[in-house]
């Protein structure tokens, strides 16, 4: 059978595994500067709050931290991400490293949250004078810092990408059987599907949000003399961090595990595009291989076999499969 040559004018028997974001390096490019934003007013909070006495600001400092962590994390995970998107090596590309990425980043966060913790319960046992002014001061400025990062990583506002890779949807046909593989690169859908810059935007949002519980903290013990509602305002961002770390390790964990996410819908069209009364399905496996594209081996059992690009041409409306791979049977079916 004739490879034939692919739009990209590529051979279809040759094919790269990039399942990189389309705004990959735009996106690196935002959060090296976030980054840099981050880092500045991480280190004025915490010191600014350990002159000042507040513990408040501190704890905010260090939810600061937490983030320019995970950002830094995510930034480097695009670098490697992009400079080994060709290498063979990968066999399924480096589309994962971002989920590998936000895995390491919610460890981190989860020891921070404790210490977090710990050292507000410490400053709640033996509270000390807190200079309110000037710890107020600092704290709008560090909310100031995170409105920006969050419009920095907006972007155009929704993330939506189309994840056309230059592959063109083309297909080549194994040397053995019925074994088929193909690619279907050019996804006209507008999903967001860079989880790794959507979990910073949200990082910054929340960061932004934990800004405000340290400046109202602070405003409420100035004007009433609360000075425990300052560390249980640490106690409160630490929670806050854990809890995000939390669904940050399912998440990211379950991308790296291969695990099927309640809700998704994608094994089901899977089998409701293939099955028929002639064809069955005896062996599917899908699972996420970048941002937006997901790879699918399907075994499928017919007494009528036909080509495998027949079956595939069945999935070529399920734009987040990026990557199928279809072996055919023949078998004659139970009734």
């Amino acid at each position: 059978m004739s490879a034939g040559i692919d739009k990209a004018g590529m051979n279809t028997l040759e094919h790269d595994h990039v399942f990189l974001g389309a705004d990959h390096a735009v996106n690196e490019r935002r959060i090296w500067l976030v980054i840099a934003l981050t880092a500045v007013m991480m280190v004025a909070e915490i010191a600014a709050g350990t002159a000042y006495g507040s513990m408040a600001l501190v704890a905010d400092g260090w939810h600061m931290s937490t983030h320019a962590s995970a950002l830094l994390i995510s930034a480097l995970a695009y670098l490697f991400a992009r400079r080994q998107a060709r290498n063979p090596r990968f066999t399924f590309g480096t589309g994962k490293l971002g989920d590998l990425a936000g895995f390491a980043s919610a460890i981190i966060l989860a020891l921070i949250a404790m210490l977090m913790a710990w050292e507000s319960w410490l400053r709640l046992s033996n509270p000390v004078p807190i200079g309110f002014a000037q710890a107020i001061a600092v704290a709008v400025i560090g909310l100031a810092v995170n409105l920006i990062s969050a419009w920095l990583l907006a972007g155009d506002g929704h993330h939506a990408h189309h994840h056309g890779h230059g592959q063109g949807g083309h297909a080549h046909h194994s040397h053995h059987g019925h074994g088929d593989h193909a690619h279907h690169g050019d996804h006209a859908h507008a999903k967001p599907g860079d989880n790794n810059i959507r979990a910073a935007y949200l990082h910054v949002i929340a960061d932004a949000l934990t800004s405000v519980l340290a400046i109202a903290a602070l405003t409420l013990g100035s004007l009433y003399g609360w000075l425990w509602l300052d560390p249980v305002m640490g106690i409160v961002g630490g929670l806050v961090i854990a809890n995000w770390s939390w669904s940050l390790l399912k998440a990211s964990g379950g991308v790296l595990l291969d695990v099927v996410p309640h809700g998704e819908t994608l094994p089901a069209e899977i089998r409701e595009a293939i099955e028929t009364e002639e064809d069955r399905i005896t062996d599917l496996h899908v699972w996420q291989v970048g941002p937006g594209h997901h790879a699918a081996i399907v075994a499928v059992v017919t007494a009528t076999p036909r080509e495998p690009a027949f079956y595939k041409d069945r999935l070529s409306a399920l734009t987040e499969l990026s990557h199928v791979t279809v072996e055919v049977t023949r078998a004659a079916l139970s009734p």
